[in-house]
């Protein structure tokens, strides 16, 4: 199978989303920050993803961006740093400008100069992804960013993954779908698409009814996959 369009997820995939957390822990104003940073960077990761499928089985969607704020103030209250306004805005400023991981430039240019079509298809809004694609450097490398503004609810609803096939007017056959979420590749999987799991953290596999087709550590063997 040779594909011609490679999808990717976002926050996790592409762009760490731990580095917010990181970078506040790093700076004098926040010594606080330094022993739970990765505590914080867990919660507000995990709370974020719940408040989108909750939100989704409701029908009481809204911006990633409220979610993203609704998770952080869950994680700073769960670490004792509640009261504390001017990490809060800090840690938001960061979430703009979250560095891509390392292997990401050079696997998009990779694609790129392979002939490929590149997209990013995420949850975050298209103002958040802009922002965090040029921030990252990595925006001139990208055909597209396809948001869930588009339909109005978060993956892993069908509408979402039909985005790629409306924009590029290809086949679920021509698409590589990456995710760092296991429960996304899963679900891509079961939408039909090709999957790749970026399983950074060594993770046990979701239970769901589909497997992502291949489980990788970080994203460099991306263009050798069939």
């Amino acid at each position: 199978m040779s594909f011609t369009t490679y999808v990717f997820d976002a926050y996790g995939t592409l762009f760490d989303v731990t580095a917010a957390a990181r970078q506040a822990a790093q700076e004098s104003e926040f010594p606080e920050l330094q022993d739970i940073w990765r505590d914080l960077a867990q919660h507000w990761r995990t709370k974020q993803l719940q408040y989108t499928w909750l939100r989704a089985v409701t029908h009481a969607h809204t911006d990633f961006w409220e979610v993203t704020e609704n998770g952080l103030d869950w994680a700073l209250e769960a670490t004792g740093l509640a009261n504390d306004a001017a990490l809060r805005k800090r840690l938001l400023d960061l979430y703009w400008h979250l560095q891509a991981y390392p292997e990401v430039p050079a696997l998009l240019e990779t694609l790129k100069t392979q002939g490929h079509k590149t997209a990013i298809l995420s949850n975050g809004s298209m103002k958040m992804l802009g922002a965090a694609s040029r921030s990252a450097g990595i925006a001139h490398h990208l055909d597209a960013l396809l948001s869930v503004d588009t339909v109005g609810v978060f993956k892993p609803d069908a509408r979402v993954y039909d985005l790629v096939e409306a924009h590029f007017g290809c086949t679920k056959q021509d698409v590589l779908f990456v995710s760092s979420n296991g429960w996304d590749a899963g679900c891509a999987t079961g939408y039909g698409f090709t999957t790749a799991w970026v399983n950074r953290s060594a993770e046990p596999i979701d239970r769901l009814p589909w497997r992502p087709h291949h489980i990788l550590t970080d994203l460099t063997t991306i263009p050798d996959l069939r």
